[in-house]
């Protein structure tokens, strides 16, 4: 991932891929995406990652038959789109559906996990032949977002039911057990995962997920280890902890925030836990979560300063 401010090789446009600029991004992105899923890949000519994920994109979306659009951004000259979008560092790769973003990630990913993506926003469209499988997960991400675990976890069960490979369903039925602390049964759901779902963004995300949950159940309490920082900055492993400790209690912000101070202080300390620790915590959220582009482009700074 590589920061923004300097100066993937161009392949011809088509219909269903096609370069975008700040003139036509309404046309082709927002009004386009009422009726069909369009992936907006944000990139730039000096941007090494980009030129190996971009032909990546280009061939999955091919590859959908016109269940999706791509729209190529370069930022060096649409630097008002990217300030828009909070276009931070790049690659990043955003699905727009309905005129809005709706799913998206940031850096180098595996091309298993291009094609998960392109799969996973064509399922959006009219045209995706899922029998509604694709809008039963979606209804059930509500479900969970709005704290009915039980009913999110027999409709994710339901569509694995139809299709057992449906990465969206099953990350989805990890994190309903993840809510209703059944962790060992969503650790269980991970260890039995499909063969075509290894490497995929949800599976990964679930991985994370299980991570955290396992931490917090040993987390010691915020205030205490508050007071320890407080008396002690330095004290690496009272930040730490505290920072566990914020992530069990559901303030991620926070708990990234101090371990970015702790990595600043000590990058090396415990084998460099901070970073590993601050990577389990981007996983485990979605790539577009603001708390996830803030955090890595500050511990890009610190670690490319």
């Amino acid at each position: 991932m590589i920061e923004l401010g300097q100066p993937q090789t161009e392949t011809a446009p088509t219909d269903l891929i096609r370069d975008v600029d700040e003139a036509s991004f309404m046309a082709d992105v927002v009004e386009a995406s009422m009726t069909i899923p369009v992936i907006v890949d944000f990139w730039a000519q000096w941007c090494g990652p980009c030129k190996t994920l971009g032909p990546q994109l280009e061939t999955a979306v091919t590859a959908a038959k016109g269940a999706v659009k791509m729209a190529k951004v370069d930022v060096d000259r649409n630097q008002q789109i990217a300030a828009q979008l909070q276009i931070q560092s790049i690659p990043t790769v955003y699905a727009f559906w309905q005129g809005k973003p709706v799913d998206g990630f940031q850096g180098a990913v595996s091309p298993a996990e291009v094609e998960e993506f392109v799969k996973r926003a064509a399922a959006l469209g009219p045209g995706a032949e899922d029998d509604g499988l694709a809008e039963a997960v979606l209804a059930a991400d509500e479900m969970l977002e709005a704290g009915e675990a039980e009913d999110a976890l027999q409709t994710y069960a339901a569509v694995l039911g139809e299709e057992p490979e449906n990465a969206g369903a099953y990350g989805g039925m990890i994190r309903a057990h993840l809510a209703l602390d059944q962790i060992d049964e969503a650790e269980a759901m991970v260890d039995a995962a499909p063969a075509a779902l290894l490497g995929t963004s949800d599976l990964e995300a679930a991985r994370a997920q299980i991570a955290l949950a396992r931490q917090a159940a040993n987390a010691g309490p915020v205030t205490d280890l508050t007071a320890a920082v407080e008396a002690d900055a330095d004290d690496h492993q009272a930040r730490f902890d505290l920072a566990a400790a914020l992530q069990a209690d559901g303030q991620t912000e926070a708990a990234v925030d101090h371990l970015l101070e702790l990595f600043r202080r000590d990058r090396d300390w415990n084998d460099g836990a901070a970073r590993t620790q601050l990577f389990i915590i981007f996983d485990a959220l979605k790539a577009s979560d603001p708390i996830v582009l803030k955090g890595r482009r500050k511990l890009s700074s610190m670690i490319f300063a």
